[in-house]
Formats: C-alpha cells, structure tokens, sequence
C-alpha cells in the first residue's frame, strides 16, 4: 500500500485497515513457521504496511491534538 493510499482514508478506514494488516502478518507469521512460504519477504512487506498505517494514525493523532 502506497503512502498516497494511506493519507487517502478516513480515520476509521485506518484503524480498520491496521487491524487488518496485523490479522494478516500473524497469520502470514503462523503459516511460515507451519510450512515455508514461497515468498517469505511478503512477512517484511506486511510489517513495512503495519508500520506505514501506524505512522500515519500516529501523525493525524498528533495534528489533532494541536
């Protein structure tokens, strides 16, 4: 998900979607330590999403503080 995407969605989009993803890597998590995945640098790109949404529910957080 683009940093464009990410600043596109309402504040409850976001927090819906940062569930999401985090539902999503510890399945990802879950599944890889079963069996290999094949592509086991979607793990990285799931907590590289997380990260990019937390960011940005951390910064409009702040903004909306001032």
């Amino acid at each position: 998900m683009k940093t464009k995407e990410i600043k596109e969605l309402s504040d409850k989009e976001l927090v819906e979607r940062i569930a999401a993803e985090k539902a999503n890597l510890s399945k990802m998590k879950l599944n890889h330590a079963i069996s290999p995945l094949d592509n086991p640098c979607q793990i990285r790109e799931g907590r590289k999403t997380v990260a990019r949404l937390m960011t940005e529910a951390t910064k409009r957080e702040i903004n909306n503080k001032k």
